[in-house]
């Protein structure tokens, strides 16, 4: 793997003393999952995802001179400022200063918000880190006089942050991990699919999110992931997934809807099926899921509307219908799914691109 492209080459251009960035950058769900890492935040096999609209996560970075020997960084979150963040921004700085030099250079104050609720389940460390890439990259191309920005630097830093950071840097559905189907992947860096091979049909795509769970997960997705490491089923799931990826660029070519419904419902429970099979087992989903699950297949065996899941790795879900039904939909999700959330609680976002 070339991660040497992504290293600064010669000296800097400009001397900045402090300066201010600031970047958004929304959330997104994988429709093929990867559960597994290897090496330095590499997958064990690659995933597709769609990019959220709404769900985002907006940063500003100020950043000055290092006053002592090591780098400082103060985080807040919504006004308020959480000590607790610092050391995986640090972490962050540590883990891409071969690709950014200059980077201790400064101490920084990072001030971030999310338009949807914190520790709601849904991926805020994929919006998140990759919003602070864009910032440290918008900082590079002012001490480099750089004229464009790389988003495969920005994606390729991202996945040193939080690994399905690497695909929020794009829109529409991406690509992460190297595929057999895609000449261009790598699994150092995400990719968007070419538009053009993309069916009308998942053009105009909904996400609505039921927040079943909101807090902390009794198991984290770093645990999750080690746990891949011995496995019995694992070398089976990552053969299925590289598979599946053909699949579903297949079904997003030809625009089968159904097709696509199944597949996504199946990596969502073999997901889940992996966690409870781990050494230790785990369980993430909760009665509200399981009930929205079985709710979303009767629904769809009475009417034949699309209307489709997927599981992160969590309680909460993700229901995935075309904008084209949507007043249908949307109205059985509000009467008949809302009261399986802890709150009362749902988010309505959209897949557009």
């Amino acid at each position: 793997m070339q991660d040497s492209i992504f290293k600064i080459k010669g000296d800097l251009k400009k001397e900045i003393l402090s300066g201010e960035v600031s970047a958004e950058s929304p959330s997104n769900i994988a429709l093929v999952k990867y559960w597994g890492k290897k090496g330095e935040q590499v997958p064990t096999n690659p995933s597709i995802s769609y990019t959220l609209n709404k769900c985002k996560t907006e940063t500003t970075v100020k950043f000055s001179s290092k006053k002592g020997e090591t780098t400082e960084v103060s985080v807040y979150l919504d006004g308020e400022f959480q000590p607790k963040f610092s050391p995986k921004i640090l972490k962050f700085i540590d883990r891409i200063k071969d690709y950014c030099p200059w980077i201790t250079l400064f101490d920084y104050v990072v001030e971030t918000q999310n338009t949807f609720p914190h520790s709601s389940g849904i991926a805020s460390s994929a919006s998140g880190m990759s919003a602070l890439a864009k910032c440290f990259i918008q900082i590079e191309k002012e001490l480099y006089l750089t004229e464009k920005i790389n988003p495969h630097k920005v994606s390729f830093l991202s996945r040193l942050g939080s690994g399905s950071a690497c695909r929020s840097v794009y829109s529409g559905l991406v690509l992460w991990g190297d595929s057999e189907y895609y000449s261009e992947s790598s699994d150092l860096y995400a990719i968007p699919l070419n538009k053009e091979e993309i069916h009308d049909t998942f053009r105009n795509m909904r996400d609505c999110i039921l927040l079943i769970h909101e807090g902390q997960k009794t198991v984290s997705s770093t645990v999750g992931h080690n746990l891949m490491n011995e496995h019995p089923y694992s070398e089976t799931r990552f053969s299925e997934a590289k598979k599946n990826i053909g699949k579903l660029k297949d079904i997003l070519k030809s625009g089968d809807l159904s097709a696509f419904g199944q597949l996504i419902e199946h990596e969502a429970m073999s997901l889940h099926a992996l966690m409870m099979m781990s050494n230790p087992a785990y369980i993430l989903m909760q009665e509200g899921t399981l009930k929205t699950i079985q709710a979303v297949w009767e629904f769809r065996k009475e009417t034949n509307l699309p209307l489709y899941f997927t599981l992160d790795a969590g309680a909460n879900v993700h229901l995935i219908y075309s904008g084209e039904k949507a007043q249908e939909i949307e109205q059985f999700i509000k009467e008949n799914l809302i009261p399986f959330t802890a709150k009362g609680n749902a988010i309505f976002d959209s897949l557009e691109f």
